[in-house]
């Protein structure tokens, strides 16, 4: 026997409705973020401009269904206002109010895609409306029809009868065949502004009297990306969880949400380069469960909100709340635009090639590490040439705080020492033979910078400035600083393009290569891979040992893209198996046709070229 107490719960359960449909809009006017078109359809019915066949497209939760039912009920209310508004007291409205209306009727196409289905709906159009002007039938997800429904629907669409009023809505209008967007009006609902989501989670709020902070329903509005069922589902959810006061902390707790908090502290660990820093922040986020492709994409996103940030122009591309707003108008100040370009040049790389790297981890914390030299100073005080060591002192200045917005300091730079040349050393005779030469140097010698031995491998900080090259190697990787920051997108005919100008280039110099080139066409594959495939391996020792540097390095200043690798592949083709391509192949196959050949070759003593 239920108890008293357990019958007022099962009452309580009852009762609740969920918010998007308890404060699903009933007139135009309360209809969220789309006013174009609900003035557009107010002003048809005001004009007497209707017509037969609508298409309401868009993404999900962003109120199609719910415009094409109150359009569906404006236009058989018997008083309609003076604004196209429904009455909400008349017969036709009312009965539309308790769900018992004949004349509106309401259609899955997921559940009802096949031709029979459309046949009964053929055959229900004839019947007149029995209260109202016209009899309307939505039919949601209507890309979901097939292909022979769509034909069957075709007819009917075109010449219903005078009281028939058809209201299309889908979320893939691409699906939907071209007969059909013919013969409608296409209405493109957009996504909701995450201004306009906080506004409706507020009005909400006070409606049911919950306590609220504004950022926790920012972050509910982003995390919704627009749609506004999504974000009333999130508002159910935060409050079965914290009850009748939403703070910002149970919000990205429940939704599983990085912390602003953590872009903050990583982006000035990274101007000030501290590597350990850096990494333990990195290693604090994973603990606490987040995914690391997903921190990338975050830590992109919140170097572009610090970059719009610095304009005023662009300052209302920020969608986060005022807290937060000023903390991001904050550290912007002591960040450069340079900075921020080359940051969201590496995370940008990084994001492309994340799914392709074996260890995620290491990537994501090879970025972070290059993020923290971008600057190449230590956010910690510069010293001066008297505190540092005498081989440890830059050579030409010592910068300053990169934290500090890459600003000159107002002191004036201490004035630089010149070289002083060393005295003469002492020449000594050449010794014994069999015993190494060895040389001498002066103690008075001056203290001179450090420099790196041929044959050492530089530190990470030097390699990043190309110390320790040679001159040759400056040379040639003169262009190298330039692409190593290169990702231009490209496609397949590009990279024909530039392929076929290569081997039209080096014709003269080369025409056994650039007759190959022109043979083995690459083939662009996931994650930037170009393959070439070859006969055989002779083929592809050729190709590595002659040109494949200078190939290499001629598409990445042609496609502007440094990110690619050339892959040969050696691959027997059906129908060349007798494919020839070296000299002595070719000889072995004249001279099976031919026997004297090898007797004039004896003869005479020749060779191969």
């Amino acid at each position: 026997m239920l108890t008293k107490k357990v019958i007022t719960n099962f009452n309580r359960m009852d009762n609740f409705i969920v918010s998007a449909r308890k404060y699903r809009p009933e007139t135009f006017t309360s209809v969220v973020g789309q006013s174009a078109i609900t003035n557009t359809l107010k002003n048809a019915i005001q004009h007497n401009h209707l017509g037969h066949a609508y298409l309401f497209c868009g993404p999900r939760g962003v109120g199609k269904t719910t415009c094409a039912r109150i359009f569906a009920k404006t236009i058989n209310c018997n008083s309609i206002s003076d604004d196209a508004e429904p009455c909400n007291t008349c017969e036709s409205c009312t009965s539309f109010n308790e769900s018992r209306a004949f004349n509106i009727h309401e259609l899955d196409a997921a559940s009802n895609n096949s031709v029979d289905d459309i046949r009964n709906l053929t055959e229900q159009v004839r019947i007149p409306p029995q209260v109202g002007k016209y009899s309307i039938y939505i039919i949601d997800e209507v890309h979901m029809l097939s292909a022979q429904a769509f034909n069957a629907f075709l007819k009917t669409l075109e010449e219903p009868p005078a009281h028939a009023v058809f209201i299309l809505a889908t979320t893939e209008k691409h699906k939907i065949i071209p007969t059909i967007l013919s013969r409608c009006q296409i209405f493109d609902f957009n996504r909701i502004k995450v201004d306009d989501i906080v506004a409706y989670l507020e009005f909400i709020s006070k409606e049911e009297g919950i306590e609220y902070e504004v950022d926790a329903y920012n972050i509910i509005a982003l995390k919704a990306d627009g749609a506004m069922r999504d974000a009333l589902s999130i508002f159910d959810q935060i409050v079965s969880f914290s009850g009748k006061s939403i703070k910002y902390e149970d919000v990205i707790r429940n939704l599983n949400i990085l912390d602003y908090d953590y872009y903050f502290r990583i982006t000035e660990a990274c101007l000030g380069a501290e590597v350990g820093e850096t990494l333990m922040i990195f290693n604090e986020i994973l603990e606490n469960g987040f995914d690391e492709h997903n921190f990338l994409v975050g830590l992109s996103s919140h170097m572009r909100d610090l970059l719009v940030c610095q304009d005023p122009v662009t300052l209302q591309l920020l969608e986060v709340g005022a807290g937060i707003r000023e903390k991001y108008q904050k550290q912007s100040q002591v960040t450069s635009q340079e900075w921020l370009y080359k940051a969201l040049d590496i995370l940008g790389v990084a994001d492309v090639s994340y799914k392709a790297s074996r260890n995620q981890r290491l990537h994501v914390e090879l970025a972070l590490i290059k993020l923290c030299n971008i600057s190449g100073v230590s956010k910690k005080k510069a010293l001066t040439s008297d505190e540092l060591p005498a081989e440890e002192t830059p050579p030409d200045k010592i910068q300053g705080d990169p934290a500090a917005g890459l600003k000159q300091s107002a002191e004036p730079d201490p004035p630089v020492q010149k070289n002083i040349d060393p005295p003469p050393l002492e020449v000594k005779p050449a010794p014994p033979a069999g015993q190494k030469e060895t040389k001498a140097y002066p103690d008075s010698l001056p203290a001179q910078p450090r420099k790196k031995l041929p044959g050492t491998v530089p530190s990470i900080k030097d390699a990043l400035n190309g110390v320790g090259r040679t001159g040759k190697e400056e040379e040639k990787d003169a262009g190298r600083k330039i692409r190593q920051v290169l990702s231009r997108a490209f496609t397949q005919d590009d990279l024909l393009e530039k392929w076929n100008e290569y081997a039209d280039r080096i014709r003269e110099d080369k025409p056994r290569m650039s007759s190959s080139l022109k043979h083995h066409l690459p083939s662009l594959g996931d994650a930037l891979q170009i393959e070439v495939i070859f006969s055989n391996s002779s083929q592809i020792e050729e190709f590595n040992r002659d040109i494949k540097h200078d190939l290499v390095s001629y598409l990445e200043d042609t496609l502007q893209n440094t990110q690619f690798r050339i892959i040969p592949v050696v691959q027997e083709v059906e129908g060349n198996e007798n494919l020839l391509y070296t000299s002595e192949e070719k000889y072995d196959h004249m001279i099976k046709k031919n026997p004297n050949l090898g007797k004039l070759k004896e003869r005479f003593n020749l060779d191969f070229e």
